[in-house]
């Protein structure tokens, strides 16, 4: 049975949300910790979080939302700190529903806003479509790609992006060219609280076996030079934080902006953040 539970104390009253299933059949769970859903483990919890059962769910549900209420899309989590007073407002994470990839013409897949990586390359490679390769090595799905330019062995999200649909704040599904994102070094000019609900990459003609090893290639270097294992760093690579298993989102940061200092300090060199954080520290 759905319970009515009214928002946390914030700077608005909105109308109150009901934890269970939404009319269009998704889950919406109140209080709702991150930290498991996060590659850091660390974190506070989602004020509301929203998986909704198909598009249409979540077009109803930002229809009906009130506009005060902040909105969050959450992919796999592997560029995120979420500080440890949570996330204020609607967290939504994509499913199943959002995570089918397939060929659309001889170079272009249509691929959902919650595909990952691996799942876009390996299926580029079945397709015979070669240059989506270096999407197996960037931990993440489409949507978040396609918001942040997610890029790797010197390629990135604008050199294979044709168009996304998009899910504005508003409910509106909108469908955008790569032109209008205006994409620089992990950024996108997408607005606050739209949702990435698919994209179609184009690559060009390659033979499967070629893109296999292509594949293998990146993997391996990947294998010898970055941290897979930890959560997130390692001795291999200087530019990533760790954390042993206890760490706080807080202490984490805290590491960051020490190493940032230092850094300025030391060499006169300002280092940015490339990792996201949200929410109340």
């Amino acid at each position: 049975m759905a319970q009515a539970i009214p928002l946390k104390a914030s700077e608005v009253e909105v109308p109150r949300l009901r934890s269970g299933r939404t009319e269009g059949g998704g889950k919406l769970t109140a209080d709702a910790p991150l930290a498991p859903l996060v590659w850091f483990k660390a974190g506070g919890a989602a004020e509301w979080l929203f998986e909704p059962k198909d598009l249409a769910d979540l077009r109803a549900f930002l229809a009906d939302l009130d506009r005060q209420v902040p909105v969050m899309a959450l992919g796999l989590g592997s560029n995120l700190i979420v500080r440890d007073g949570g996330v204020p407002g609607v967290v939504v994470r994509l499913g199943k529903a959002f995570a089918r990839v397939q060929k659309r013409d001889a170079t272009t897949l249509d691929c959902g806003g919650g595909a990952s990586g691996i799942l876009v390359s390996s299926t580029a490679r079945d397709a015979g479509i070669a240059g989506l390769e270096f999407l197996r090595s960037i931990p993440g799905t489409v949507g978040g790609f396609v918001r942040m330019n997610g890029g790797a062995y010197r390629r990135e999200v604008k050199d294979i992006l044709v168009d996304c649909d998009v899910v504005l704040r508003s409910g509106e599904l909108v469908t955008l060219p790569l032109a209008a994102l205006g994409y620089s070094y992990r950024h996108s000019e997408l607005p606050d609280g739209a949702i990435v609900v698919a994209a179609r990459f184009r690559g060009a003609p390659g033979e499967p076996q070629a893109i296999q090893a292509e594949m293998d290639r990146i993997s391996a270097s990947r294998e010898a030079s970055q941290p897979l294992r930890s959560k997130t760093g390692s001795e291999k690579h200087t530019n990533f934080l760790i954390n042993t298993g206890s760490a706080t989102a807080g202490e984490i940061e805290a590491l960051g902006e020490d190493v940032r200092r230092r850094v300025r300090e030391s060499q006169g060199v300002e280092l940015e953040w490339e990792i996201q954080r949200v929410g109340r520290k």
